[in-house]
This record gives structure tokens, C-alpha cells and sequence, in this order.
């Protein structure tokens, strides 16, 4: 039996926030409500407020102006380009391509998902693990993990590759729409599991760039951990200056 958990209070106001600067009613470039006002107005204590706000700059939608306070941004710039990560783990298709699907089963989120779907630590998700190879070496592990009420009714749970992409798949599925994705980028030491899948010697770190796809409220809907080699990695961004 598939249990739906309530996200954190944090998250919630969060979430109320954003749809707030989506319909306009916070709109671009204006300041949003002091914390005082915010508890005031939602009846939530002030570390639950500090925390929502936190969230919400974390992920783009609002910044901190010295001497005028927290701005709103907007919905946060979604990059279209073929080659971003996020884009690759939501659209391959497990049947097309190197690779091989190696793991599928339900286990504790990890912490570092955890906050981004918005659900308590040890809390059971599904989770489908895909090695991406490239003659023959191992370059990619992607950890896809979905709240456990999302995927009654679909495929992910079994362990056959998926034809088409996971986004057609709940879509199509779950009536549900993708709507944007923030992506998080960090270093850190691979669990040993994860060394020994990508081949990697002892004290090599890993990229992890976790993908977080969310629909139009927010609410996110696939977390994936994508992990690389950091000794086989070169990262290059281009920009403008003014």
C-alpha cells in the first residue's frame, strides 16, 4: 500500500509563493512581504518562513537586494539546449541507446532528495538506476527517484527497460505536465556501490548534478541524480557581458 505524505510546513509555503509570483500577484522586479507579514499572514512560525524563503532563492525564483530586501526574480530561465543533463534524464528512452537499466525498487530517499520532493527523511520512493555507457566505459549513473503515490499505475516499477521517455510516460499515465527543471551542481565522494559502477580509483569525486523536474505549481515530480566522473569531466559556459 502506497502511503501519500504532506510535504514540510516550509515547503508548502513555498510552493504558495511561487504560484503567487506565477499568476502575478508578486510579479518581477517587486519585494516580496517582509518575514514579519508572512507569519502574520500565514500563521506560520518565523524559521518556517526563513526556510520557504531560503527554498525559493535557492531555486531562482526570489534574491537578496542589500538594502531593499528579498526581490522577486520570476520563474526561474529554463535552458532548452539538447546537451543539459536535466533534459538527457527526462527524455532517454531506456530501450534506444548505451546503457543498461540496473536497479529498479522502492528504498529511503536519500537526504539530498528528500528536501527537493518535498517529504520526510527515510520516507519510501521509487527509485530506477541507469548506467549510460559509452564503448564500453561506464560514464554516467543516473538515480531516478518518484514519490510512491506518482507511480501507481504506470510501468516504473518494473524492472524492463522503458520505451519512450519517463516524462511521456507520466504524462501519459498520470495526467501530469512538466512544466521546468532546476538543476543543482556539486562534488562529492561516490558511496562505494557507486565507485564500483563507474570503475572509479580510490579518492576520485563524483559531479552530482541533481535534476529536479517539477510542474507548473512547483511540486516536483522526478528527482534524478546524475552522477560523472570528475576526472573525465571539462565543463565550458559561454555568456554575454552586458
Amino acid at each position: 500500500m502506497a502511503y501519500e505524505v504532506e510535504p514540510p510546513k516550509y515547503v508548502r509555503l513555498a510552493q504558495t509563493l511561487q504560484r503567487r509570483i506565477e499568476d502575478g500577484t508578486y510579479a518581477p522586479g517587486t519585494r516580496v512581504p517582509s518575514e514579519n507579514q508572512l507569519v502574520q499572514a500565514f500563521g506560520m512560525s518565523r524559521p518556517t518562513v526563513v526556510r520557504a524563503l531560503e527554498l525559493l532563492k535557492r531555486d531562482g525564483w526570489l534574491e537578496s537586494r542589500q538594502g531593499y530586501g528579498t526581490i522577486v526574480r520570476g520563474r526561474p530561465e529554463v535552458v532548452e539546449q539538447k546537451g543539459r543533463r536535466g533534459r538527457e534524464a527526462l527524455e532517454r528512452d531506456e530501450t534506444q541507446g548505451a546503457g543498461r537499466l540496473i536497479e529498479v525498487g522502492h528504498v529511503p530517499v536519500p537526504a539530498r532528495v528528500a528536501s527537493a520532493l518535498g517529504l520526510p527523511k527515510k520516507t519510501e520512493v521509487l527509485m530506477r538506476r541507469f548506467l549510460v555507457e559509452e564503448d564500453g566505459e561506464a560514464v554516467e549513473l543516473v538515480s531516478s527517484y518518484f514519490p510512491a503515490g506518482l507511480v501507481e499505475g504506470t510501468e516504473l516499477g518494473t524492472d524492463e527497460p522503458l520505451s519512450g521517455s519517463v516524462r511521456e510516460h507520466l504524462e501519459t499515465r498520470k495526467k501530469v505536465r512538466f512544466d521546468h527543471v532546476v538543476e543543482r551542481v556539486s562534488a562529492r565522494v561516490p558511496e562505494a556501490s557507486e565507485a564500483e559502477l563507474l570503475d572509479l580509483p580510490d579518492g576520485v569525486p563524483v559531479l552530482s548534478v541533481l535534476v529536479v523536474a517539477c510542474d507548473a505549481s512547483g511540486r516536483a515530480l522526478q528527482v534524478a541524480d546524475v552522477l560523472l566522473p570528475a576526472d573525465r569531466q571539462e565543463l565550458e559556459d559561454t555568456y554575454r557581458l552586458n
